[in-house]
């Protein structure tokens, strides 16, 4: 019987220092239930920054959309019964590649806005190019205004040499802040570029 009760009392021994040695289960219960939680605050604090951030993009890139919309109005307008009787360049393009050069463009404009803008409003320079931004923006809308909506291409051609200018120093100051962003406004400068070297065949020409 001796024998018999060493032996439990050896077992209970080993037991309590297996016990001691190793965690509790209800321990590991509890740290499971602690990360689960921290993983579904955290995972929620970043779904709402990712669905900010999404929003943000949709807003920068529709905002050119729309003045692009606007723009195409204008121009549809223009060229249904004034542009076509004018003496065009030889290097014209063909007009429904317009629509959908401009759209591309407008997007890249929007994604590189939103570039800029995550760079943090507090930023002076970010202000100041987001400010560049809308000035070329408004520009670009008073060119259409005055070439088709005016039929007027000399108002147009002193308008469009203000939009190289704006387009460039905001190019310039992005470039400061984000060079993906400064690179996607390149595209948009050649396609006035071109736009430019057509106004003044237009002016020439009639």
């Amino acid at each position: 019987m001796e024998t018999i009760s060493s032996l439990h009392i050896n077992v209970d021994y080993l037991n309590v220092q297996q016990m001691q040695q190793n965690p509790i289960p209800a321990m590991y219960f509890f740290d499971s239930i602690d990360t689960l939680i921290s993983s579904w605050v955290i995972g929620k604090y970043m779904g709402r920054i990712i669905l900010r951030s999404v929003a943000l993009a949709a807003v920068c890139i529709l905002v050119p959309l729309v003045l692009g919309a606007v723009v195409g109005i204008l121009t549809v307008a223009g060229v249904s019964n004034w542009y076509t009787t004018l003496n065009k360049p030889w290097f014209t393009p063909p007009d429904y590649v317009f629509g959908p050069v401009w759209t591309v463009l407008y997007i890249l404009m929007g994604i590189s806005l939103y570039l800029i803008i995550t760079q943090g409003w507090e930023n002076k320079p970010v202000k100041t190019g987001i400010v560049l931004f809308a000035a070329q923006l408004g520009v670009n809308l008073l060119w259409s205004v005055f070439f088709f909506g005016m039929h007027s291409p000399l108002v147009g051609l002193v308008c469009i040499l203000i939009l190289l200018a704006l387009i460039a120093a905001t190019i310039v100051t992005f470039s400061r802040l984000s060079k993906p962003a400064a690179l996607l406004l390149v595209p948009y400068l050649a396609w006035v570029c071109i736009a430019t070297a057509l106004n003044v065949g237009v002016v020439v020409l009639n």
